[in-house]
């Protein structure tokens, strides 16, 4: 397979994590965001969005969008199950995935932080303030959304999670660990956030994690 990615990218990220996961090799193909590699031609013609991640299968098939790719991985390969088996534990780990995917990160992109500074002509000092807000105000939504998660479970009798869901890393925790990576990178505060930054922490004990992170990409620039 071949993984066309931004070592920034959080959504590239996401789908890292996953591939080493489940233990599946990829070729690793940058594509520069922030020199527009995604706008010129010869990426357009393989990629209709013009967006990264996208996973080009031994066939030839591409795939976009990392949640979509996440969850075909999940279901046509073996390795580390990224989502439980039961529906209600894939409905709880869905929504706490699109709480990042759907809620945080579209305010926070690389497109839409851009487009505040050059086209709205704000400040670099407004920018990352209003990149903090959005990222800080998601987290405590996540923090809370954990504590729920937990005292369900402590009500039915279950041990206390070590990762977002359960004791081992999920879709939520593919989503996580590159939120809190970008949000380090703009000075993010995370104090009060005990669930959600110990899941991180154990999620980044692991190889996977490790081998997923930025500074091991072939494209890292620091």
């Amino acid at each position: 397979m071949k993984l066309y990615n931004y070592f920034r990218s959080s959504a590239s990220f996401r789908v890292r994590i996953a591939l080493n996961l489940k233990g599946l090799a990829y070729e690793y193909l940058p594509v520069h965001l922030a020199k527009g590699d995604h706008r010129k031609d010869a990426y357009t013609a393989i990629s209709a969005d013009q967006l990264v991640p996208m996973l080009e299968l031994d066939d030839g098939t591409r795939l976009s969008q990392s949640m979509a790719i996440i969850e075909y991985l999940d279901e046509t390969q073996t390795g580390a199950a990224l989502l439980p088996k039961d529906a209600l534990g894939r409905t709880r780990v869905r929504a706490l995935a699109q709480s990042i995917a759907c809620e945080i990160h579209p305010l926070n992109n690389l497109r839409v932080l851009k487009y505040l500074s050059k086209d709205l002509g704000v400040s670099e000092d407004v920018k990352n303030t209003w990149y903090r807000h959005w990222v800080r105000d998601g987290l405590e939504s996540f923090e809370r959304q954990l504590a729920a998660i937990e005292a369900q479970r402590q009500a039915v009798g279950l041990p206390a999670s070590v990762y977002c869901y359960g004791d081992a890393p999920t879709l939520a925790d593919c989503c996580l660990v590159p939120q809190i990576f970008n949000g380090k990178r703009f000075d993010v505060n995370f104090d009060g956030l005990p669930r959600t930054m110990a899941a991180f922490d154990a999620c980044m004990k692991l190889d996977a994690f490790q081998k997923a992170q930025p500074s091991a990409c072939p494209d890292f620039e620091a």
